[in-house]
């Protein structure tokens, strides 16, 4: 079996997201997609919420299911008996990037990373992004799940709230 991850933040899923996981999902057996747990980082959603999401993001992809990891990806990968890690390229920027940690992981562990090129309607599309525009009352509908809309608008609300009230 040909099992592969597609680790992330995902702070939240997004329909860019979703479209590497579907294509990774139409070429290995099993997709892990994988949700970094990094207390350390402050992130609009929980770990166990950005798990939630993507669960129900995924749930009609049958060979696909969702994890969390802490720590290095390569461990988790050994751990689950992962043989590559599937990453979406935007933009070459983000290919220098990703370049470098593909080195890394391979260091690591034997382990490969597929690199898969966004599809051209989400080459704009990042997490950071969406939640800046929707921030901003803009509308970022059709960019994430309608779920996840609904729990982004929502979240937003509760912190423009809390910031009011202090």
């Amino acid at each position: 079996m040909r099992r592969v991850v597609c680790p992330g933040s995902f702070d939240p899923v997004t329909n860019g997201h979703l479209d590497i996981v579907e294509r990774a999902a139409s070429l290995f057996d099993e997709v892990v997609v994988a949700v970094g747990v990094n207390a350390s980082k402050n992130r609009l959603f929980s770990a166990t919420e950005r798990i939630e999401m993507l669960t129900t993001a995924c749930q009609d992809i049958p060979n696909v299911r969702v994890d969390g990891f802490s720590g290095l990806l390569t461990d988790f990968c050994r751990e689950h008996e992962i043989v590559a890690i599937v990453k979406g390229l935007r933009a070459v920027s983000d290919f220098d990037y990703e370049l470098q940690m593909a080195q890394m992981n391979s260091s690591l562990a034997p382990i490969e990373t597929v690199f898969v090129p966004t599809s051209p309607e989400y080459s704009f599309l990042a997490s950071s992004l969406v939640k800046e525009v929707a921030a901003f009352g803009g509308d970022v509908a059709g960019l994430v799940p309608a779920f996840v809309h609904t729990r982004l608008t929502e979240r937003l609300a509760e912190r423009a709230r809390e910031q009011s009230d202090e």
